[in-house]
């Protein structure tokens, strides 16, 4: 049994199939009935990925997206985590990790029952960084993908949802969850990607009737009025579906 969540920043829950589960501003979820935190969409060494391409981007993204992972890991104890794909940015992203990133990472693994979901980034499981790689994970009712495909009891990521936010004159751009409950996407926790607006066809495509959309803030995350909801740029939109 799980004790209940003193931080009134994680007051926002969600259904998902009959679970009670909690959305968190760093873009995780924690199932606190089952003691697992799921991430998605990490992107580990991205910028590295760049830089070998000729776009200098500070070399700093692995360790950034790490430390919040970390804090997560620490403050919740997780039994389980499951990273929703992507977690690597390409195939070869292991290989450029720093040695103190790479114990890092093998430190988070032995702390929990590590899953390592497969993504269309980092489609093997990573070698000798530990926990456990899938395909899909199934818990529950729930089953773990990183592409969505409109399942019911799908948590998956890949399409980094954010949500523009009309009001007051002026607009904000935020990373989101999308859920109907029996179906949620993720938003993406890696340093440097981007993000795909939540009314765009690709992302409500696989929702069969109404959804709800959950914007991180800066400290917890707030429901969002569909009324609010604005779509991107053009301009805004092709730069957003190049980052992610």
């Amino acid at each position: 049994m799980s004790a209940p969540l003193k931080n009134t920043a994680y007051a926002l829950q969600l259904h998902h199939r009959g679970e009670l589960m909690t959305p968190l501003a760093q873009g995780a979820l924690w199932w606190a009935a089952r003691r697992t935190l799921i991430v998605s969409d990490l992107h580990f060494e991205k910028g590295s990925s760049f830089a070998r391409r000729g776009q200098l981007l500070p070399p700093y993204d692995t360790s950034m997206t790490l430390k919040v992972v970390e804090t997560l890991v620490d403050e919740f104890a997780p039994d389980c985590v499951v990273s929703l794909g992507d977690s690597f940015h390409d195939p070869a992203a292991e290989a450029r990790l720093s040695p103190a990133e790479r114990l890092r990472i093998r430190a988070l693994t032995a702390r929990t029952d590590w899953v390592w979901v497969e993504g269309n980034h980092d489609p093997d499981p990573p070698a000798h960084l530990g926990g456990r790689g899938a395909k899909t994970f199934r818990m529950g009712d729930c089953v773990f993908r990183h592409e969505p495909t409109g399942e019911i009891g799908e948590i998956s990521g890949h399409l980094h949802p954010v949500a523009r936010v009309t009001g007051r004159g002026r607009a904000v751009r935020r990373k989101c969850f999308i859920s109907d409950g029996h179906r949620l996407i993720m938003p993406s926790m890696g340093a440097y990607t981007g993000g795909l607006n939540i009314l765009d066809d690709a992302v409500t495509r696989h929702f069969a009737g109404g959804w709800i959309a959950f914007a991180a803030g800066e400290k917890q995350v707030h429901i969002v009025d569909r009324k609010l909801l604005a779509q991107d740029h053009t301009a805004a939109r092709k730069d957003q579906l190049w980052r992610l």
